[in-house]
């Protein structure tokens, strides 16, 4: 069961200096405690009007955490533009390495789910059972990539449900090796004000095409990366740094 905190933020009530050391509760913990957090451990802590911190775990226990706060971060580690990542799901360790390195790329959140002509979560999880791992995955690469917030690893789910994880999203983008005579680069330029975007990468196979007309009718703009047939991990990867390139914060 998720925490009350289930983006592993840790927030601060209060500006800290550095040198000091801070105590926390509340939901300042639940972020602790959904990072997995131990003693000795650096972390990234968010003051709640935006500015962040690089800090040591001095102790923590169910009720309290101290903290020793020793550096103040400029910009922030999180990116202006929400991603979320809509993957068909693939086979054998695939996904484990998209949910890897979109993490560390600052992805929003990741929905995997079941297209047609993608493998079942069934059929991947009785060769070798994995998914239950997937949040600890991502734990793991927001840490390693010092991010304050830890993308949610939502619950595998069926197309149609997919698609509604995209709603109030500014731009919708569907890959499709026939896609539209638009390029990537000319969408992302019309208008260059894309706050929350939602990116559906398909199976090995590619969608069939009554998915395209589906994601299409909501709101989906289906493009094409060109003639090369990329494997579906590269496509997810290069795609999410693209976007944060962009629209967010990669090279800024």
């Amino acid at each position: 069961m998720r925490s009350s905190n289930s983006t592993g933020r840790i927030e601060l009530d209060t500006c800290p200096k550095e040198g000091q050391k801070i105590r926390i509760t509340g939901e300042g913990l639940d972020g602790l405690t959904f990072r997995e957090a131990r003693p000795g451990e650096l972390v990234t802590l968010t003051w709640r009007r935006g500015r962040e911190f690089r800090g040591r775990i001095l102790s923590i226990n169910p009720c309290e955490a101290w903290v020793f706060v020793f550096e103040s971060l400029a910009p922030p580690t999180e990116s202006p533009t929400k991603i979320i990542l809509l993957q068909a799901l693939p086979d054998k360790e695939r996904m484990e390495l998209i949910i890897q390195k979109a993490t560390e790329l600052g992805v929003y959140s990741i929905v995997p789910f079941k297209s047609r002509r993608s493998i079942t979560l069934e059929e991947r999880e009785g060769k070798q059972p994995k998914a239950h791992r997937w949040q600890s995955i991502a734990i793991k690469a927001a840490k390693q990539s010092r991010r304050g917030r830890v993308p949610l690893i939502e619950p595998y789910c069926g197309f149609s449900e997919a698609l509604a994880y995209a709603k109030g999203c500014d731009l919708k983008v569907i890959l499709w090796e026939k896609g539209s005579k638009s390029t990537l680069r000319d969408i992302l330029r019309s208008q260059g004000n894309y706050r929350k975007v939602a990116l559906m990468v398909g199976p090995e196979g590619g969608f069939d095409p009554e998915e395209i007309q589906r994601a299409r009718e909501t709101g989906f703009i289906s493009i094409t990366l060109g003639r090369r047939i990329m494997r579906t991990e590269t496509t997810a990867i290069l795609l999410v740094g693209i976007l944060q390139y962009e629209l967010g914060d990669l090279g800024r």
